[in-house]
């Protein structure tokens, strides 16, 4: 195994795996204090390390409403958040999710959204985005609820995720 293989292995052995019970629990609200800003520091890593887009703190078994994300190459933190509005016109379009071996299933989404929440120095937030930003939001903010792209899949989509789920392995996995 190759230094970036063991690399990846130990970054998804962090990362909690559909079926994990601290996946399905509601996140509790948060105060800014420099524990926080370790564990922010520790989920950039992680979602970089792991390729990802966003990741929600659940998803490193912490059941607290942070996410990471990252637009245009920009990393950001929100801390306590909620959408605040979302547009009735909505688009279904395939979602990975870093908890589930970075398989894919259609996903219904608004195609805009208003979230809000704090930033790490305790600023009031507003992001008011449409698309593939919209899309990181509420995939992360889902987490938060105890929801996954699976909770939002048809029955069809759920069987076929969870077929695939069993021939799937994690890097690192032999």
């Amino acid at each position: 195994m190759s230094a970036d293989e063991k690399t990846r292995a130990a970054v998804f052995g962090q990362i909690r795996q559909f079926g994990d019970p601290v996946l399905k629990e509601e996140s509790r609200p948060v105060e800014v204090d420099d524990e926080l800003r370790k564990l922010v520091d520790r989920m950039i890593k992680i979602m970089y390390a792991a390729d990802g887009v966003g990741l929600a703190a659940p998803q490193i078994g912490v059941l607290r409403r942070i996410i990471v994300f990252r637009f245009d190459n920009e990393v950001n933190v929100l801390i306590n958040p909620k959408i605040t509005w979302k547009s009735e016109d909505t688009a279904t379009e395939a979602e990975g999710c870093l908890s589930l071996a970075s398989l894919a299933v259609d996903v219904e989404r608004s195609n805009r959204i208003r979230a809000e929440g704090e930033d790490l120095e305790g600023n009031h937030k507003i992001y008011e985005v449409e698309g593939l930003k919209a899309r990181i939001l509420q995939h992360e903010i889902d987490h938060l609820e105890g929801l996954m792209i699976v909770n939002r899949a048809s029955r069809e989509q759920r069987k076929d995720l969870m077929a695939r789920l069993r021939n799937v392995r994690l890097p690192g996995e032999d």
